[in-house]
């Protein structure tokens, strides 16, 4: 474990990242000894300082559910990150390209919780009960550390890479429609980039929210009535540029739509 002192400078590092958008040195070639446990204490202290600015925290996400998103990024274990009130965008808005770094698009499912849920055992059964409704969204990721070689002590550290989520299309309650079998179509610029059935989320995706559960009570924590859960992605990332307009067809859920200025 790193010491205190040294989780403190990583976070104002990343916090200070955030703020001038830049990209910063990988952390574990920095720190060879770093853990998966040390990314989350800079996660959290991280999340922290966001709070003293005055962000109010909303839900969170989860990263690398998919064998899609495990084969792209060579991390083969979830993780988890926070969103802020100031990350939700909704569907139709123009995104400001330069408010990120690495700007990538995923397609996911987000899960509003009408109850609080909480490990270690909760399971598929618990999430279903506990959803409000689901409905489609899109993960923009924001990555302050650099690309190359990271794993997932950088991914967790820079809080998932989560940047934004844009939230659109027609929420639905969990027993409306088979959640495995939700689909979409995502498209730059009018060419469909990728395609992708939301059981490539951990064979269901309310099953990546159990597992959230389950790990944030490791760290003590829960997840309470009214958060926003993005199960994780179905596709790969797909690269975005300026000017980009981005296009996520769910079929019977409706679609998003965003476009980077």
């Amino acid at each position: 474990m790193l010491d205190p002192a040294r989780i403190a400078e990583i976070a104002d590092e990343l916090v200070a990242a955030d703020r001038d958008r830049s990209i910063v040195p990988l952390l574990t070639a920095r720190n060879p000894d770093m853990t998966v446990e040390d990314a989350y204490a800079v996660q959290q202290l991280w999340a922290e300082r966001r709070a003293e600015q005055g962000a109010r925290l909303v839900g969170r996400k989860i990263g690398l559910t998919s064998k899609a998103m495990q084969v792209a990024t060579g991390i083969t274990e979830p993780d988890y990150g926070v969103i802020f009130d100031d990350m939700v965008i909704e569907s139709g808005t123009s995104v400001e390209f330069d408010r990120f770094s690495n700007v990538r698009i995923e397609v996911e499912l987000a899960f509003t919780l009408a109850k609080p849920l909480a490990g270690p055992d909760t399971t598929i059964f618990d999430v279903l009960d506990a959803t409000a409704y689901v409905v489609p969204a899109l993960e923009i990721l924001n990555s302050h550390v650099e690309m190359a070689g990271r794993t997932i002590v950088d991914t967790i550290s820079d809080n998932a890479a989560m940047g934004a989520m844009v939230v659109g299309g027609n929420p639905v309650r969990v027993d409306a429609v088979d959640l495995r079998w939700v689909s979409a179509l995502l498209y730059r610029n009018q060419v469909i980039e990728e395609s992708g059935v939301a059981a490539a989320v951990l064979g269901h995706p309310a099953m990546a929210v159990a597992w959230l559960a389950n790990r944030l009570a490791q760290h003590g924590q829960s997840l309470g009535a009214g958060e926003i859960i993005l199960a994780g992605s179905f596709t790969r990332p797909m690269w975005v540029e300026r000017g980009d307009t981005v296009h996520a067809d769910y079929g019977q859920l409706g679609a998003i739509t965003c476009r980077f200025e």
